[in-house]
């Protein structure tokens, strides 16, 4: 650690106050530019500019050698502030960018994101997170290897923990991409390479240590941008200032204007069938009361997301950061506050989007839209679009597109509110892809250089050497996700729920059977893991790749039920069938689930010396 990080951790309040009185007046600079005519270039250059030149320079000042300090944060990373980088590591493009919209578009089927991802905190926090910071371990796969013996069980970790964090963070490039696009002006395909600069000057020198105290920063504009544009909207439409609990007025009124202007009509049902882009106006189903079939699909991705979330790497290293087992619990509970801030937003935002397009856009004229600016900008990076198939001149209820994953962004123009608040929340959504893509990216780096490097390939090498490794990885990782996410294989939303059933296939059932079950030994977890994320796998192959009907309406964001069931079944059986665990391995789990002491894997591997 270097000689200033000590003064740096003890004024870390003050610190940060004068973080976010600066941010602050920031906004007021930005917001007096914009009124006296500068140009929305300025605004979009000073605000994405401003924003991550900050990110980059608490990476570079945050910079270390150590490998505690790069894998871990020291272990010294107080639980407020763990709570509020947890959050913003959680809180990533498709909560921020992408959650809104998915609701905008499906009506309450998609608040199951908001349930899932949240349950998800409660499983962490009884399940693995003080257990996990009480075994003292660097990264996931560690904790695999040393609590099923053997580096094949560390090795099946890696494996898992690179797929659905490679997915994942792809999806972080491509949020970074579309607020790159939209902001600078450039093709998406290039702009996933401005966001990838952006993320690498994050996290590459510092590690852990740097990710932390960025991803506290991005917080605080992530938060302030999500929130404030909300509330503006709210009192201009005299809902008042608290949106999170009024905008149920307004679902009538969305009812009514879906009537209005045609809904189940012949002319809405031919607009449906010639131009997919009907349902980002409206869906039939939005209000509708769920029936079985629905529900049961509201569960199980609920479920899926609670898992995923219990199993993500990059969210469980966080809690390996805290001075202790007890801080780290009193995290969780802070991150649980902080992650409410913004999803118990979302419902309210969609909601006010959805006014907005009904009772604004649909039904004026075909030029006045055209002679829109928001609207030839999104247009022109290709993520809006408007068909007038009936050549009235009128905007139909399925002529205009606008893609999901702009629809956050998107809204404060459409609203007319003034550029500055467009500006602020680009940075807003580019701080929640950019957290999320450091924590993901440093995930990935860190087994692969700790787990896979240091104790697989080459056991003797110097602490320096993997440090080297790992940014050498991170680097590589980051090019590989930007080269994929240039390709748009999917959206936002769709490849960051991949990535939780991804997780939860392979890794939820042998990391809470490891905490909680003497008996699974290595044998049962291999079988476990590999069968488990080998079926999930092939299930998603077998929907998408291979065009099959669901099975029990599981569809391809649900295939983490298929794998989690599987992987118990296997996982269970073969426990039982086979040897159960040496006196060592059972004496570490009991130790685990207490409290306090000198951490777990230090006594095993004393026993073993």
């Amino acid at each position: 650690m270097s000689a200033a990080a000590p003064d740096f951790q003890r004024n870390l309040n003050k610190i940060y106050g004068i973080y976010a009185g600066g941010f602050l007046a920031f906004i007021a600079l930005m917001a007096v530019l914009d009124t006296a005519g500068v140009g929305e270039t300025v605004i979009s250059y000073g605000f994405v500019g401003f924003t991550i030149f900050i990110y980059a320079a608490i990476g570079v000042v945050s910079r270390t050698a150590l490998v505690s300090q790069y894998y871990v944060a020291g272990r010294s990373v107080p639980a407020v502030y763990n709570g509020m980088a947890t959050a913003a590591d959680w809180m990533s493009g498709a909560s921020f960018v992408a959650m809104a919209g998915g609701i905008f578009f499906t009506g309450y089927g998609y608040t199951s994101l908001l349930v899932g991802w949240t349950g998800g905190y409660v499983l962490v926090a009884t399940l693995l997170a003080p257990y996990l910071r009480k075994f003292g371990a660097y990264t996931v796969p560690d904790f695999l290897g040393a609590r099923y013996g053997g580096n094949l069980a560390r090795f099946f970790g890696v494996v898992v923990l690179f797929v659905c964090s490679l997915t994942y963070v792809t999806s972080q490039i491509n949020a970074t991409g579309t607020i790159a696009s939209r902001a600078f002006g450039v093709p998406f395909e290039l702009a996933v390479f401005f966001g990838l600069a952006g993320i690498l000057m994050c996290s590459m020198l510092g590690g852990m240590r740097a990710v932390t105290w960025t991803q506290v920063a991005q917080y605080i504009v992530l938060i302030f941008a999500y929130i404030m544009p909300v509330v503006w909207l709210s009192i201009v439409w005299e809902q008042g200032f608290l949106p999170q609990l009024a905008y149920g007025g307004l679902l009538k009124d969305i009812a009514e204007l879906e009537v209005q202007h045609g809904l189940g009509t012949e002319a809405y049902e031919t607009a449906k069938s010639e131009f997919k882009g009907v349902k980002a106006i409206t869906n039939p189903h939005w209000l509708a009361k769920a029936d079985a079939v629905s529900l049961w699909k509201y569960a199980t991705l609920t479920f899926c997301l609670m898992a995923g979330t219990a199993s993500l790497p990059h969210i469980l290293m966080r809690f390996f950061t805290t001075p202790s087992v007890r801080e780290a619990r009193v995290s969780v509970a802070w991150s649980l506050l902080f992650i409410f801030l913004l999803y118990f937003t979302a419902p309210a935002l969609a909601t006010f989007a959805k006014f907005n397009f009904l009772n604004n856009l649909v039904g004026m004229e075909a030029a006045a839209l055209e002679g829109l600016n928001w609207f030839a900008r999104w247009k022109e990076v290709q993520f809006a679009d408007f068909v007038d198939l009936n050549s009235d001149g009128i905007v139909g209820m399925g002529e205009l597109m606008i893609r999901a994953d702009v629809v956050v962004l998107a809204t404060p123009e459409m609203a007319g509110l003034p550029y500055w608040v467009s500006g602020l929340v680009a940075a807003g959504g580019l701080a929640a892809a950019l957290s999320t893509a450091d924590g993901l990216l440093l995930a990935i780096a860190n087994a692969l250089s700790h787990d896979v490097y240091g104790k697989i390939i080459n056991p003797q090498a110097s602490a320096q050497l993997r440090l080297v490794v790992a940014r050498v990885i991170l680097i590589g990782v980051g090019i590989l996700g930007a080269s994929i996410a240039a390709l748009r294989l999917t959206g936002i939303l769709g490849g960051v729920i991949w990535a939780f059933s991804f997780a939860a296939s392979g890794l939820f059932v042998p990391l809470v059977l490891g905490v909680w079950w003497k008996r699974a030994n290595r044998a049962g977890a291999l079988a476990g893991i590999a069968a488990g994320f080998i079926s999930g796998s092939f299930y998603l192959y077998y929907l998408r790749g291979m065009g099959g009907e669901p099975i029990l309406y599981l569809d391809h964001l649900r295939f983490g039920i298929v794998g989690m069931v599987v992987c118990f079944v296997v996982m269970v059986a073969v426990s039982l069938m086979t040897a159960e665990p040496e006196k060592e391995i059972q004496d570490m789990v009991d130790d685990i689930r207490y409290p306090v002491g000198e951490p777990s894997v230090k006594k095993y591997l004393r026993a073993h010396e």
